[in-house]
């Protein structure tokens, strides 16, 4: 029973270390700043079939922390893109004639594809503006694409960001 309990605390404190120095580690320097503009007037970023802040909120920072992530294959480490984004239509839509079981699920189909609308800056370590542009991002053959994360609920619009990032922006090696 001692051997148990001393276990215990050697392993609760080796827990309390690691989480003090993670806190205490330096945070990496994001290359890119997402900003949503007026979230509340976005076409579609819904959760369910009755929108929720808590929802809405959600899947916006998912956005987010994808564009951020996606951010250091594109953006050098001594430059950083802000983009703002002015509208989401999430692909797919709720279609609550289908009866109350299926209110709250998203109905994938052609005639309801992502769109995202954004604008960007790209400046380099001074501030200077090496580039700079508005994009109404959508794609028509969204259910025709290979996805690499099938179960992803938000697979469509990542892959409408990856085409956008590859398409404006070269590859960091």
């Amino acid at each position: 029973m001692k051997t148990l309990r001393l276990l215990f605390a050697v392993v609760s404190g080796a827990t309390a270390l690691v989480s003090l120095r993670a806190a205490d580690a330096p945070k990496t320097d994001a290359r890119a700043e997402v900003i949503f503009f007026e979230r509340e007037k976005f076409t579609d970023v819904k959760d369910g079939f009755a929108e929720t802040p808590a929802g809405r909120d959600a899947i916006l920072d998912q956005i987010r922390d994808y564009i951020v992530s996606q951010a250091k294959w594109y953006v050098p480490a001594d430059q950083k893109l802000t983009v703002t984004i002015t509208d989401v239509d999430l692909a797919g839509d709720f279609e609550p004639a289908r009866g109350p079981r299926l209110d709250d699920v998203r109905i994938i189909r052609d005639i309801y594809p992502p769109k995202i609308s954004l604008s960007f800056k790209l400046t380099d370590a001074e501030g200077k503006e090496l580039k700079h542009g508005t994009r109404d991002l959508t794609d028509l053959m969204f259910m025709s694409k290979l996805t690499m994360n099938p179960n992803d609920p938000l697979r469509y619009e990542k892959n409408l960001l990856d085409d956008w990032l590859r398409t404006d922006f070269k590859r960091v090696k």
